[in-house]
């Protein structure tokens, strides 16, 4: 009977978990209700909000979620082809980074509820997929150890 490798296990669950939302979110960027949805995030945010003065709300919109598709393919790719790992690691990086720093440009994020402040639940998250894509990363530089 053949041992269960739980790290690489897990690691290619989180890898593919994240390549998942990426490109489920990815495609939802293509509808007017995200390109909405997102613009309070993107034009408060001093990394990003210029893309208004250049495309439109939807165009913006289509541009993120083209990006994130292309991150997730590489992300899954670099299971079989390491540059794609190391472009998919660094744009996942970035990607996350970008929607971490939304909770310091965004107005009205954190609140407070019976006493706690709490926060936006759906970029928080994104400190797991900054882990992960930093995973890929050091798997795939030529350097590292695997």
């Amino acid at each position: 009977m053949k041992k269960i490798n739980f790290q690489t296990l897990g690691y290619s669950i989180s890898v593919i978990g994240v390549a998942t939302v990426l490109i489920w979110i990815g495609i939802f960027k293509f509808t007017p209700t995200e390109a909405k949805g997102i613009e309070p995030l993107v034009r408060n945010s001093f990394l990003m909000s210029w893309m208004y003065s250049v495309v439109s709300v939807d165009g913006v919109s289509k541009i993120i979620g083209t990006i994130e598709i292309i991150t997730a393919v590489c992300l899954l790719l670099h299971f079989f082809w390491k540059k794609a790992g190391i472009v998919g690691g660094i744009f996942s990086a970035l990607t996350f980074l970008l929607t971490l720093s939304f909770l310091f440009t965004t107005p009205g994020v954190f609140s407070t509820i019976d006493g706690v402040l709490i926060t936006d639940f759906f970029i928080i998250k994104d400190v797991m997929a900054f882990g992960i894509s930093l995973m890929v990363l050091g798997k795939c530089l030529p350097s590292s150890k695997r």
